[in-house]
């Protein structure tokens, strides 16, 4: 009853400053594909077809498949925190797997693009410059984890001693629970794509390339393994959502090393393991490529497939879930959820270029640029952002190709 009165909730939408019903950017929907919900006929099928039309109205729920979480987390299924980061298992002293209340010391993230350029396409520099980077994150992490120790538990009261996160004694530090896998601390890495394409000539999604891809991300877990073991600290690897940093790190390439075909030619970088935005790849492809490095990438993944207006299709949409179900463990769809304040044009508001070359936003009916006027929301590295982008960001969005 209380998802099915969340799901309602969520396809009405929130009221704009105009009185009419749009979507909003919080609270984020998970919900968990299982054996009672995913086939039809089953007990819960009626929630997920719920589900199915709220995605197609306002871009949530997302969708986790017990199935293949099991598969993955040590036969437990839980949400993930934010957008993607997932905690690693971890047993408590009486042997229970505990993943409510833990914590993440933070993120620091590699730019792949970076390394791959800083080689020249020498691999074997590519691998001692990767690994000289990946040293830089480690100290940088370090700095992250050595902050948060000897903190008292007096300094938040809720997440330290009302059980928030713990329930510690006054006057203790929160020591004991950054150490032994209890919180994690993550290694976020961007641009595989464009790091794969320097490389090797080629998109990561071909055959020839994908091996070295997944060489990439495997040796990012070694190495964040191997600190675990030397420092007792739980590392994982992240696929960072770097949302305005996409841009920064574009501008510093091209800074760095000049405009580069394929590589550095966009004010943007692919977020983590994705298929470039631009690539055409099908649905149901773009998740089962991409549904090996979700595999790799232990504290945190998200994959995505863009599709346009939907609602007058929602077979395809619980085509699409099922799909999921059985191929991966955690991905979402991207429709467009848009309004015009000045005209109440319901559609698609478009991104172009203006007369000083920047990308604005423009509703199609009556040319409205306005941003205070429209109502634009976009699936934004996992969450749904509302307020506008910074010009890479928005870049990004302008590319996407439709996968169904």
């Amino acid at each position: 009853m209380i998802i099915e009165e969340t799901l309602k909730q969520r396809y009405q939408g929130v009221k704009n400053e105009s009185g009419v019903w749009i979507t909003p950017a919080f609270p984020k929907l998970i919900y968990v594909l299982e054996e009672d919900n995913v086939n039809e006929g089953t007990e819960y099928y009626y929630l997920t077809e719920m589900a199915a039309k709220c995605t197609a109205k306002r871009l949530v729920s997302d969708y986790i498949s017990e199935k293949k979480m099991m598969e993955l987390k040590e036969g437990n299924c839980f949400p993930v925190m934010g957008c993607r980061s997932a905690l690693s298992p971890w047993k408590d002293e009486n042997g229970n797997y505990k993943f409510y209340g833990r914590f993440n010391q933070g993120v620091v993230t590699i730019n792949l693009v970076d390394v791959a350029l800083s080689s020249g396409r020498d691999m074997e520099a590519f691998w001692k410059i990767f690994d000289e980077r990946l040293d830089l994150c480690y100290r940088a992490l370090m700095c992250r984890h050595n902050r948060l120790r000897g903190t008292l538990s007096d300094a938040a009261p809720i997440l330290w001693q009302n059980g928030a996160l713990a329930r510690l004694k006054k006057g203790k530090t929160i020591d004991k629970l950054l150490y032994g896998g209890y919180s994690t601390i993550s290694l976020g890495y961007a641009g595989l794509y464009e790091c794969v394409k320097y490389m090797t000539g080629k998109s990561h999604t071909d055959q020839e390339a994908t091996p070295f891809a997944l060489e990439v991300m495997e040796y990012m877990n070694q190495a964040c393994n191997r600190w675990k073991d030397e420092t007792n600290i739980g590392f994982s690897i992240y696929g960072s959502p770097i949302e305005s940093t996409t841009y920064k790190f574009a501008k510093c390439l091209q800074k760095r090393f000049g405009i580069i075909e394929g590589v550095t030619d966009r004010s943007y970088i692919t977020n983590s393991y994705h298929v470039n935005v631009s690539e055409e790849i099908d649905a149901f492809s773009k998740l089962k490529f991409e549904s090996q490095f979700q595999a790799l990438s232990t504290g945190g993944a998200i994959s995505y497939v863009e599709v346009p207006n939907m609602q007058n299709n929602i077979p395809a949409v619980l085509g699409i879930i099922r799909y999921i179900y059985d191929d991966i463990m955690y991905a979402e769809l991207n429709t467009k959820s848009d309004f015009c304040q000045e005209c109440g044009f319901d559609g698609e508001i478009q991104i172009v270029t203006d007369e000083s070359g920047k990308l604005v936003w423009e509703c199609p009916k009556c040319g409205n640029r306005d941003e205070n006027k429209l109502n634009v929301a976009r699936r934004t590295c996992g969450y749904i952002g509302t307020q506008f982008w910074n010009q890479g960001r928005t870049q990004e969005i302008k590319e996407r190709v439709l996968h169904l």
